[in-house]
């Protein structure tokens, strides 16, 4: 085997180097919009606003109040490494601002056309510099009052091969709103606006109250169905936050906002205590939802392992992390929640499992929260009443496509539906199979039909939520979703989706909307159409808890077996249809060779 010939080592061009280095930290515009807004809050800014057009692609603009730039450093400020947050002799084992690399302006102004414009309070006038791809520097003065306004233009305009990785600019404004929402809720006591091609995507309003920045981002839920954590973690630290109840958990992990020292995080080891302290609360497939500001001692904390300083390590994570775990813990059972069970969960009489059998269900007693106050979740067609054999006749599955007859005995939980087969017994969860059945629907038509409520409902969403509908506009339209502003953060939902007699809840548009702005579940499949489409159905299915007609399931299982014979999961992998055979029974008895 010949050798390949040997290149000679050499020194890259600094062009090749400038690239490569903006490359680490200028990723998509929401990087560019985070980096602009870190430098305003560390420069003492009160008030930022944030105007994007095209997603960001084409224009970024971020204006601040804060203590401005002197004219003669305007030109050293776009150079690399050069920063006034680090002193000559300071050390990197105590930084207290969110910036210090001294890269950001320098990357950015290396892959796009920049223009800066900064007044200090000393002055009458704005000092101004503009360059593209930190050449051709212009000078200029104008008026402008006390703070600094850079704008972005052509994002990486000299460096096709990154452009054409960035998404469409709904899905890049989408996030830059969720970078927006995370540098609020790390520093709330900072107004947030946020503009994209000239409409108002989110105003964020200055306070002090945690709990009231955290229901301009979570939703106005977050007001009343919220607990807070406030404590010392000892000799670590301190933490606050203001974290949903049980119910309000979220399908994805994107909306736990974390903070350290102030500075926004992606952590895994800090989410998953928070997540912990929820066990036996949540399902396992939910994640808390809130916002937690860590307080950290300095030199605990390393924030230069990553170029855009999201990600930290802390110099005692596994003690951190599980004192945030008895923290939260604690807040959490010392705030129980007085309404509201966990998703998954029947709500009330209405979600009670009926019987088959017509009459009333059967009426609690018993003390309030004793065991025989909780409803009877089992409905086997009444049986206290009529022996199981003298049960009235329900409809069931004839044998067909493969498929073996079922005959349906009763359902759990208003969810798992009990039936036989002449070789033993199924269970059959009715969520998942009027999910799996919408979601073929979804990928054969192309859009559910929708049903016009004749009492539209008026809904609020969040920045994000606003962010997704217009990213997602047609896909939400094709669910059989209409929805139209009515001022404000106020939305009208004017019809739901409806599928073989079903119809989906107006509110759930905020949960299809929450999933497609967390970029969907990672267990959904391939392709951004079957992507879509599942958490279209996911949201639109047959809900647990929801208490339906034997025949209605019969309907849902045919109309499956009839468009897709052959399928036993869900879009997101959960199974279908379960099958116990009599001889796995009869060894669960212990009855494999014996007499009866």
């Amino acid at each position: 085997m010949s050798l390949p010939e040997r290149r000679p080592i050499h020194r890259l061009d600094p062009t090749t180097i400038q690239r490569i280095a903006a490359g680490e930290v200028v990723e998509r515009p929401a990087s560019v919009v985070k980096e602009l807004v870190e430098n305003a809050i560390d420069a003492g800014a009160t008030a930022v606003s944030v105007r994007i057009q095209g997603g960001g692609i084409r224009r970024i603009e971020v204006a601040d109040d804060g203590s401005g730039i002197p004219p003669e450093e305007l030109d050293v400020a776009l150079e690399r490494h050069a920063t006034s947050k680090l002193g000559p002799g300071d050390g990197l084992e105590r930084i207290d601002t969110l910036g210090f690399r001294g890269e950001a302006l320098a990357s950015i102004a290396h892959v796009s056309r920049l223009r800066l414009v900064s007044r200090t309070p000393d002055r009458s006038e704005a000092a101004g510099i503009a360059t593209a791809a930190s050449r051709d520097v212009q000078r200029f003065e104008e008026g402008r009052s006390v703070g600094t306004t850079v704008e972005v233009v052509d994002l990486f305009f000299n460096t096709p091969a990154r452009r054409k990785f960035l998404h469409a600019p709904a899905v890049e404004q989408l996030e830059v709103a969720r970078a927006v929402e995370h540098l609020y809720l790390a520093h709330p006591s900072v107004a947030l606006r946020l503009e994209s091609d000239g409409r108002e995507i989110a105003e964020f309003p200055a306070t002090r109250d945690l709990r009231e920045a955290s229901v301009h981002v979570l939703g106005r839920e977050m007001l009343e169905q919220s607990f807070t954590v406030d404590t010392e973690l000892p000799g670590l630290g301190r933490i606050e936050g203001v974290l949903g109840r049980p119910h309000l958990a979220a399908g994805n992990a994107r909306r736990l906002y974390l903070s350290v020292n102030g500075r926004t995080i992606e952590s895994r080891s800090i989410a998953q205590a928070v997540r912990a302290a929820f066990v036996q609360y949540i399902p396992r497939t939910r994640f808390p939802i809130g916002v937690v500001h860590l307080e950290i001692p300095l030199d605990h904390v390393d924030v230069n392992v990553h170029p855009t300083k999201r990600e930290v390590r802390f110099a005692r994570e596994s003690e951190v992390a599980d004192a945030i775990r008895v923290a939260v813990r604690r807040a959490l059972i010392s705030a129980p929640d007085p309404a509201r069970p966990p998703e998954g969960v029947p709500r009330g009489r209405a979600a009670e499992s009926r019987s088959f059998a017509s009459g009333p269900p059967p009426k609690d007693s018993g003390p309030e929260g004793s065991p025989a106050a909780r409803p009877r979740r089992w409905a086997p067609a009444a049986v206290v009443q009529r022996r199981l054999s003298d049960m009235p006749p329900v409809p069931g599955l004839e044998a067909r496509r493969g498929r073996p007859a079922i005959a349906l005995l009763g359902v759990l939980d208003a969810l798992y539906w009990v039936g036989t087969t002449p070789t033993g017994l199924v269970l059959i969860d009715q969520h998942a199979a009027s999910e799996r059945l919408l979601f073929e629907a979804l990928l054969a038509d192309g859009r559910l039909a929708r049903q016009i409520l004749v009492d539209p409902l008026t809904i609020p969403l969040t920045a994000s939520e606003r962010a997704a509908w217009e990213a997602h506009r047609g896909a939400v339209r094709n669910a059989g979703f209409e929805i139209e502003p009515f001022g404000g953060d106020r939305f009208r939902v004017t019809s739901v989706p409806a599928y073989r007699g079903h119809r989906a809840r107006p509110e759930a548009v905020r949960e299809l909307l929450d999933e497609l702005a967390a970029g969907t579940r990672p267990t959904n499949p391939d392709g951004i159409v079957e992507r879509v489409a599942a958490s279209i159905a996911c949201h639109t299915a047959i809900r647990a808890g929801d208490p339906i007609a034997p025949e209605e399931l019969v309907r849902v299982l045919d109309a499956l077996y009839e468009k897709a014979p052959a399928v036993y999961s869900c879009p997101h992998g959960r199974p279908i249809l379960l099958e116990l055979p009599r001889s796995r029974l009869d060894q669960w008895f212990l009855r494999t060779g014996v007499g009866p």
